[in-house]
């Protein structure tokens, strides 16, 4: 997710101040994203220095109001005119590391660590599916980014409960020797950053 070019299409719309940029994010989404106001400020400071945003006036309370410059708004409108593309070796979702390191633990027990997972991820889906049922029909703008954020939540909760699902199905057909994990390799490693190449061929490169 890009705080920062969120931020800035909020910006777009007119000068805010930092907690009225979390508040009118997370209203815009739906609350399906919290952020914590220090991550807005640094975003912010941030996007001054890349002469994106600019400082304004500030109200009686003493709230700083940022400003989109020019540079700021070209920058909002190729984001928005731009699909987002997802890595090759999207893999970095810390449930796939933390299931692909546990099954080479020998003291993980990755049956478990599925088991549970599948309960979180049902628990989510019963949760979204629960939610876009009282939401009923969209009545404006707000109301239909909420329900697009829990069909999204509810469609990933499917996804992930299938994958899991097949997971556990490989890993009890799997050998012994392949559900025993795996020693640390003692081969002496060069010092330094891989090659460009192996860089690209890992898999979470």
């Amino acid at each position: 997710m890009s705080v920062r070019q969120s931020l800035l299409a909020i910006l777009d719309q007119g000068p805010c101040y930092g907690y009225q940029l979390r508040a009118e994010f997370e209203r815009r989404t739906g609350g399906g994203w919290s952020l914590n106001v220090g991550q807005v400020y640094n975003t912010l400071d941030r996007l001054e220095r890349d002469g994106l945003v600019s400082k304004g006036g500030s109200d009686d309370q003493g709230h700083v109001f940022y400003r989109i410059t020019d540079a700021g708004r070209r920058e909002v409108h190729n984001w928005l005119a731009s699909p987002v593309v997802h890595a090759a070796h999207a893999v970095r979702d810390e449930l796939i590391v933390k299931l692909a390191l546990g099954a080479t633990l020998p003291e993980a027990d990755l049956e478990a660590m599925l088991a549970a997972q599948h309960e979180v991820a049902s628990a989510t889906l019963a949760r979204a599916t629960a939610a876009l049922h009282d939401l009923s029909r969209p009545v404006d703008a707000i109301s239909w980014a909420k329900q697009i954020t829990l069909q999204a939540e509810q469609s990933r909760a499917r996804a992930e409960l299938s994958w899991i699902e097949t997971v556990e199905r490989s890993w009890r057909a799997a050998p012994e020797d392949v559900r025993q994990g795996t020693a640390l390799d003692d081969t002496p490693v060069r010092r330094g950053r891989p090659a460009r190449a192996e860089a690209l061929d890992s898999p979470l490169g």
